[in-house]
């Protein structure tokens, strides 16, 4: 295999773990969650358009506190229905590890400006 090719390749199979590593929690809600929940976390995406739930307010502090980090995490990791929410809600488990979705949930922390209850 040439020199080349195979720094490439070594680059590509490294790169995975390499970004997973150092996303930020935002970086990740930019990814995965904007198209329903906005890019100001509000709900308003756009997907909202063609979906008739909307999604969750993710800077409204009053809704957010009642949630617990746990739902949060599960709600992120199996889906909506896994929370008894939203169909809709995809699961990410096959897209972000636990320590991603963790960041994912202290950046919905920041959006609400609220703590868990």
């Amino acid at each position: 295999m040439h020199f080349l090719t195979r720094i490439i390749l070594i680059t590509l199979i490294s790169a995975p773990a390499l970004a997973e590593s150092e996303a930020t929690g935002k970086q990740l809600y930019n990814t995965y969650c904007t198209q329903c929940h906005g890019i100001y976390g509000d709900g308003w995406g756009v997907n909202t358009r063609d979906i008739e739930v909307l999604p969750r307010d993710h800077t409204d502090s009053g809704e957010m506190s009642a949630r617990s980090d746990q739902e949060l995490f599960k709600a992120i990791k199996h889906g909506g229905q896994a929370v008894n929410k939203s169909i809709l809600m995809p699961n990410w488990d096959a897209n972000m590890s636990d320590a991603e979705i963790d960041r994912v949930v202290r950046y919905l922390r920041e959006l609400c400006n609220c703590e868990a209850p």
